[in-house]
C-alpha cells in the first residue's frame, strides 16, 4: 500500500504528459517535423541551465521563465521557416537547433562542476520524485493549452494535414504556426522540468507512431496513443521502482519495447480484424 501511495503522483504526472503529448504528437508527425519536440525540449533545458548558472533553483520560478523565453525564441524561428517554402528544409534547422542547444548546455555546465547532476537530470529526468504541487500546476497549464487547441482545432488540424489548402482559405499559416509552437513551448518547458528531454520526446512521438500502425483517422489514433501511453507509463514507473533503475530511462526503454511489439503484431491484428 505504501508503494502504491508513493507511485501515485508520478503515475498521475505521466498520465498528464501522455494526454497532451499524444495529441501534439499527431500534429508533429503529420507536419513531418518529428524532432521539433526534441529540439524545443533541449532549448528549454538550455534556458534552465543558464538560469542555474546565475544562481537560480533548477525548479524555481526564475528558471521556468528563462526556460520559457528560450523556448519562445525557438518557436518563433521554427514558425518562420516552412518546409514547403524555405530553401533550407525545416527539419534541418530543427536538427541544427537541437545540436547547438545541446552543445551550449554542455559548455555551460562545464563551468560549474557542482551542477553536472543537473545535466543528467535534464536528459533523463526523475519523474519518480515529482510532487503533488508540480502535478497540480502541470495539470492546470496543460488543461488551458488543451482547451486552446480544442477551440481552434479545425485551424490547427487543417494546417497540419493540408497547409496549402489552409493558405487558399485565407488562413495565416505563419501566424497560426507560431501559436502552435508557442503553446507547444509551454508544454515542453513544463514537461522537461518533470521528465527530462528524452522522456518528453518519447511521450510525443512513440504513441503517435504506434497509433499510425493501426489507424488512419485522428480519433482512433488518439485513443490508441493515450491507451499505450497510460499502460507504458504505469509499467515503466513500477519497473523502475522494483528493479531500482532510473525512472525516465526505464520508461523510455519500455516505450521502445512496446513499439516493437505493436509493430510485430500489426499484421496479425490486421488479419484478425479483417476476418470479422
Amino acid at each position: 500500500m505504501d508503494t502504491l501511495t508513493f507511485l501515485l503522483a508520478p503515475f498521475i504526472a505521466s498520465l498528464i504528459l501522455t494526454g497532451i503529448h499524444a495529441y501534439l504528437g499527431v500534429h508533429v508527425v503529420e507536419r513531418g517535423v518529428v524532432f521539433v519536440d526534441l529540439a524545443l525540449a533541449q532549448i528549454a533545458a538550455l534556458g534552465t541551465t543558464v538560469a542555474v548558472l546565475y544562481g537560480s533553483d533548477p525548479h524555481g520560478k526564475a528558471s521556468y521563465w528563462v526556460s520559457l523565453a528560450f523556448t519562445f525564441l525557438g518557436a518563433a524561428i521554427f514558425s518562420i521557416i516552412k518546409a514547403h517554402r524555405a530553401r533550407i528544409p525545416q527539419e534541418a534547422v530543427i536538427g541544427i537547433s537541437y545540436a547547438v542547444a545541446s552543445a551550449a548546455a554542455i559548455l555551460a555546465m562545464s563551468k560549474s562542476i557542482a551542477q553536472t547532476e543537473h545535466l543528467k537530470e535534464m536528459l533523463v529526468g526523475n519523474i519518480l520524485t515529482v510532487s503533488w504541487a508540480e502535478v497540480r500546476t502541470t495539470a492546470l497549464i496543460y488543461g488551458l493549452i488543451g482547451l486552446f487547441h480544442y477551440i481552434f482545432r479545425k485551424k490547427f488540424l487543417l494546417i497540419s494535414l493540408d497547409p496549402r489548402n489552409a493558405e487558399e482559405q485565407g488562413i495565416s499559416v505563419r501566424f497560426w504556426d507560431f501559436l502552435f509552437y508557442a503553446s507547444f513551448g509551454f508544454v515542453v518547458t513544463s514537461s522537461v522540468a518533470i521528465a527530462g528531454v528524452l522522456l518528453v520526446f518519447c511521450y510525443l512521438i512513440v504513441p503517435s507512431v504506434a497509433a499510425m500502425l493501426y489507424a488512419e483517422r485522428i480519433g482512433p489514433r488518439l485513443a490508441i496513443g493515450w491507451t499505450m501511453g497510460t499502460l507504458v507509463s504505469g509499467a515503466g514507473v513500477y519497473l523502475s521502482l522494483q528493479i531500482d533503475l532510473p525512472t525516465g530511462a526505464t520508461i523510455v526503454c519500455t516505450f521502445g519495447i512496446a513499439l516493437i511489439i505493436m509493430a510485430a503484431c500489426r499484421g496479425f491484428v490486421k488479419r484478425a480484424l479483417t476476418s470479422f
